[in-house]
């Protein structure tokens, strides 16, 4: 008898081959005695996709308008089988936020206890995508743009974090965890590389670049299920996008971790059977040309002819009412979970980033197309007109896909080649550590301290991925009288505040202004993660290259002294930028007289980076000498004073005659397409903050299977798909929802259609979801 496994039709003696290829994967290692207890797990967290300003760029104008793919929030969880844990939460995010640290921690343990999951061994990261709705930080700096706090961006981020735990705790297994690195040359170039070069000469002669090239991969092995996911760390900023995009996006590293997460559906175990059995795998080539998401098993009828006598049957339906589940049950991704098995998770960490820019082709003027000016990034003194080229200059998808799709080759090679097994202790240590006056003693033995949070005049200029406005200039280290008197109508610092700050002229006084309430953080979380010979450090902010090469060699020289115990040089040490919370920029001391942009975002003052060190190496040392260490003042709790200044959904209406769902622009009739072309249609819809539609989708893509059936294809997560909404006018109650599907290569032969799922408001307040559908075509 014969039974289908994934889409290839097995027999009895397939599973004999089977139980072969294990035993051979088992002899080279790849199913390892475990060590540990693994987990996964992932959760939608993609916020509104209308009306809310995007984080990362401080442009008042980008305001999110619908969906390039969605955004997650990925786990994984390694414990001791009797013995401690950790938890490290990736969000396809700008940053991590101190509140919702503060609520998931809150949820964790009312769920779980105070012991097994807190503050301590949960880290939370942010991938630094710059295209991403906002307001979901509790500090008035960081949702000035946003028009303040917007709960419904804080919610979705939170409770997709909560269930992304629940599932990895959930699904803890015994297993193992290997490593492995390697230099990636081509993902980030030195935006600010007039500031690395006041680094010391020597110092710099040690390295060959000057941005941070090696790629760190943990590959998790469940020892029944075999690989389960994987997590990276590398740096270059999430700004592939531009300043102006408004479609929801998790940039390049959200791209590489979608290409990664698809990669493993379609290929992982057709590619490890071949390996051992490929003489007798009939089809397969055949496979590698048609998506697991289009079974083989379709009928793929090739009479151009038919298919368009086919496809002309389909008409545009009306739009109808429909379940909300359905828009869930119809993506793509949940068809295809093969039972108890795990999904498989992969994550593209953010590291110490801070300098380091995708737009690798450099720095042009947009008027001239001459390279900009080297130290203060200007054109003819004009800082606007200095933008960064990414490789698919002028296309920002492009540029998007190709930086993301390097990320993922390079994680792919050293997935498949990772055999350094991580042994040994799982164990954290944590502080939270005011910087706002922190002592701090130099190497020199010279006693110096941090100051009040403050932000340089060249925060203003912006930097090569995103320019800033007006007559400001990167590498400011004086500023001027008139934005001086603009500044004091806020605060004026005093002569102590200035002075600590020195060289940065101060624009804005943040960490001396209360008013509704802090503006900036001061009280920051300090943590090290460790899985046997792999030590994360969790860094509340962006380092740039040297500040985080500085800061890794310190921890190190702890760990791995004369007292080193069990750590050895074999011991690895990596950054995760942007965890727990945010505090901008981290520089070097000689970076920081030079006051380009991430100088001047080096809240603290200039010793802020021997801070750190310093911190750093006090849990080092606690977690070599197996010492406890205070947990120090806690941060404050604000979301109780936040401001939301966002209009809520008043009302949705469909012109007269018309019902949500309806096509508005429907796909040309008797329409034949070919791989590469764009299709497009557009529906009559309604407001995307009435329902996230998380875990599920906006648009969706359908093959019809020549039966009855329309089988869901590609969907919101899908590169290739893209939902943009819009409104005639800002205060108008229609609205249309645009779905431009690129067919992609991969594309099967057939007739297809595209499907929208949205949700009204009317004026009772009652939310209605609904669906329409476009016209059948055919893709040759």
């Amino acid at each position: 008898m014969e039974k289908f496994f994934g889409y290839i039709c097995f027999k009895p003696w397939h599973f004999l081959h089977l139980l072969f290829m294990l035993i051979i994967l088992n002899s080279k290692g790849i199913l390892s005695q475990s060590e540990y207890l693994v987990g996964l797990g992932s959760y939608d967290i993609t916020g509104p996709a209308s009306d809310v300003g995007m984080m990362g760029f401080t442009n008042i104008e980008q305001i999110a308008s619908g969906i390039h793919f969605r955004l997650r929030a990925r786990t994984f969880i390694v414990a001791e089988p009797d013995g401690h844990r950790v938890v490290f939460v990736n969000l396809d995010a700008c940053m991590a936020s101190q509140i919702v640290m503060i609520k998931t921690v809150e949820r964790l343990k009312a769920r779980y206890g105070d012991e097994l999951y807190n503050e301590k061994n949960v880290a939370i990261s942010g991938i630094h995508t710059h295209a991403g709705p906002g307001g979901y930080l509790q500090y008035v700096v960081y949702i000035l743009t946003t028009f303040g706090f917007v709960r419904q961006s804080f919610d979705v981020i939170v409770d997709g974090i909560e269930k992304s735990i629940i599932e990895a705790h959930e699904n803890l297994r015994p297993g193992s965890v290997f490593m492995n690195t390697g230099d990636l040359l081509d993902a980030g170039i030195n935006r600010s590389p007039s500031a690395y070069l006041n680094n010391p000469e020597a110092e710099r002669r040690k390295y060959k670049h000057d941005i941070e090239t090696e790629m760190t991969l943990l590959k998790f092995v469940d020892d029944e299920w075999g690989p389960i996911g994987s997590f990276n760390w590398f740096a270059t900023h999430g700004t592939s996008m531009s300043r102006t995009n408004g479609l929801i996006s998790g940039d390049n590293k959200g791209a590489a971790s979608r290409f990664m997460e698809d990669w493993a559906k379609d290929n992982e175990f057709l590619e490890d059977f071949q390996r051992v059995y490929h003489d007798s795998f009939e089809g397969y080539s055949k496979l590698r040309v048609i998506p697991r998401r289009v079974s083989n098993i379709i009928p793929q009828d090739d009479k151009h002819e038919e298919l368009m006598e086919l496809a002309s049957s389909f008409l545009a339906s009306s739009g109808k009412p429909t379940p909300r589940i359905l828009s869930s049950t119809k993506r793509v991704r949940s068809v295809f979970r093969q039972g108890s098995k795990p999904k498989f998770v992969s994550a593209f960490c953010q590291s110490n980033s801070a300098d380091i820019s995708p737009n690798v082709l450099g720095t042009f003027c947009i008027d001239t197309g001459l390279h900009c000016d080297f130290n203060s990034s200007t054109c003819d003194g004009k800082n606007e007109l200095c933008y960064g080229r990414g490789p698919g200059y002028p296309d920002e998808f492009e540029s998007t896909r190709i930086i993301g799709d390097r990320q993922f080759r390079k994680a792919i090679d050293l997935f498949k080649t990772a055999s350094e097994q991580l042994k040994g202790k799982v164990d954290y240590r944590h502080e939270y550590v005011d910087f706002s006056n922190l002592e701090v003693k130099l190497s020199s033995n010279l006693e110096v301290k941090t100051c009040p949070a403050a932000l340089g005049f060249s925060v203003a200029a912006g930097t090569t991925d995103g320019p800033g406005a007006f007559d400001f200039q990167q590498g400011d280290d004086q500023g001027n009288t008139f934005w001086r008197l603009v500044r004091n109508g806020l605060k004026t610092p005093s002569k102590k505040q200035a002075e600590c700050q020195k060289p940065k002229p101060i624009l804005v006084d943040v960490g001396e202004m209360t008013m509704p309430y802090s503006w900036t953080p001061s009280i920051l979380p300090i943590q090290i993660l460790r899985i046997g010979q792999l030590v994360i450090l969790s860094i509340p902010g962006e380092f740039t290259t040297m500040a985080g090469r500085r800061l890794r060699d310190a921890v190190k020289a702890v760990l791995s002294g004369e007292n080193g115990g069990e750590f050895n040089s074999n011991l690895h040490v990596v950054i995760a930028g942007l965890t727990n919370t945010y505090s901008q920029y981290v520089t070097t001391f000689e970076e920081y007289q030079v006051q380009r942009y991430e100088g001047a975002s080096t809240l603290f003052g200039p010793y802020t980076l021997d801070g750190y060190i310093q911190e750093f190496k006090r849990l080092a040392s606690s977690m070599l000498n197996e010492q406890s260490i205070p947990s120090g003042p806690q941060p404050p709790d604000l979301l109780d004073k936040q401001i939301e200044l966002l209009p809520g959904v008043v009302l949705d209406t469909p012109p007269l005659g018309k019902n949500f769902g309806d096509i508005s622009s429907d796909i040309p009739k008797n329409s034949s397409f070919k791989r590469g072309d764009m299709v497009v249609a557009t529906f009559w819809s309604a407001c995307p903050r009435n329902d996230l539609l998380t875990e599920g989708t906006f648009s969706l893509v359908e093959f019809f299977d020549g039966g009855e059936n329309w089988v869901p294809v590609y969907d919101d997560d899908d590169w290739c798909l893209r939902f943009i909404w819009s409104r005639p006018w800002k205060l108008s109650t229609h609205s249309t929802a645009t779905i431009e599907w690129r067919i992609p290569e991969t594309a099967v032969r057939g007739v297809y259609r595209i499907r929208h799922f949205g949700a009204s408001k009317n004026l009772l307040g009652s939310i209605r979801h609904f669906t329409g559908a476009s016209s059948a075509f055919v893709v040759t």
